[in-house]
Protein backbone atom coordinates (compact mmCIF):
# COMPACT_ATOMS: atom_id res chain seq x y z
CA UNK A 1 0.00 0.00 0.00
CA UNK A 2 2.70 2.46 1.00
CA UNK A 3 4.79 1.68 -2.09
CA UNK A 4 1.86 2.50 -4.37
CA UNK A 5 1.37 5.90 -2.72
CA UNK A 6 5.08 6.64 -3.02
CA UNK A 7 5.16 5.62 -6.69
CA UNK A 8 2.01 7.66 -7.43
CA UNK A 9 3.74 10.65 -5.87
CA UNK A 10 6.77 10.08 -8.11
CA UNK A 11 4.55 9.90 -11.19
CA UNK A 12 2.91 13.20 -10.18
CA UNK A 13 6.35 14.73 -9.75
CA UNK A 14 7.45 13.46 -13.18
CA UNK A 15 4.19 14.81 -14.65
CA UNK A 16 4.99 18.31 -13.38
CA UNK A 17 8.76 18.45 -13.81
CA UNK A 18 8.86 16.82 -17.25
CA UNK A 19 5.73 18.62 -18.47
CA UNK A 20 4.09 15.38 -19.51
CA UNK A 21 0.49 14.77 -20.50
CA UNK A 22 -1.65 11.96 -19.18
CA UNK A 23 -1.08 10.21 -22.52
CA UNK A 24 2.71 10.39 -22.03
CA UNK A 25 2.41 8.99 -18.51
CA UNK A 26 0.34 6.08 -19.84
CA UNK A 27 2.87 5.37 -22.61
CA UNK A 28 5.74 5.47 -20.11
CA UNK A 29 3.94 3.02 -17.84
CA UNK A 30 3.27 0.68 -20.79
CA UNK A 31 6.96 0.82 -21.67
CA UNK A 32 7.84 -0.06 -18.08
CA UNK A 33 9.70 3.18 -17.42
CA UNK A 34 10.41 4.36 -13.92
CA UNK A 35 9.35 7.91 -12.97
CA UNK A 36 12.75 8.45 -11.34
CA UNK A 37 14.49 7.81 -14.67
CA UNK A 38 12.30 10.40 -16.38
CA UNK A 39 13.06 13.01 -13.73
CA UNK A 40 16.76 12.18 -13.80
CA UNK A 41 16.97 12.63 -17.58
CA UNK A 42 15.54 16.14 -17.77
CA UNK A 43 17.93 18.04 -20.05
CA UNK A 44 19.51 21.20 -18.69
CA UNK A 45 20.24 24.23 -20.95
CA UNK A 46 23.77 23.01 -21.74
CA UNK A 47 22.44 19.72 -23.12
CA UNK A 48 20.73 20.99 -26.26
CA UNK A 49 21.31 17.66 -27.98
CA UNK A 50 19.20 15.85 -25.39
CA UNK A 51 15.53 15.22 -26.24
CA UNK A 52 12.96 16.24 -23.59
CA UNK A 53 11.18 13.41 -21.79
CA UNK A 54 8.04 13.83 -23.93
CA UNK A 55 9.97 13.24 -27.14
CA UNK A 56 11.99 10.44 -25.61
CA UNK A 57 8.86 8.56 -24.57
CA UNK A 58 7.22 9.08 -27.97
CA UNK A 59 10.32 7.79 -29.82
CA UNK A 60 10.56 4.68 -27.65
CA UNK A 61 6.84 3.99 -27.98
CA UNK A 62 6.98 4.34 -31.79
CA UNK A 63 9.93 1.94 -31.97
CA UNK A 64 8.09 -0.57 -29.80
CA UNK A 65 5.00 -0.37 -32.05
CA UNK A 66 7.13 -0.92 -35.18
CA UNK A 67 8.64 -4.04 -33.64
CA UNK A 68 5.16 -5.45 -32.95
CA UNK A 69 4.11 -5.08 -36.59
Amino acid sequence: MEKNKKKDGLWKEAYKKCRLSVRHIQMAKELGLNPKSLIKNIPNPHERWKVPARGWIEEMYAKRLKKRD
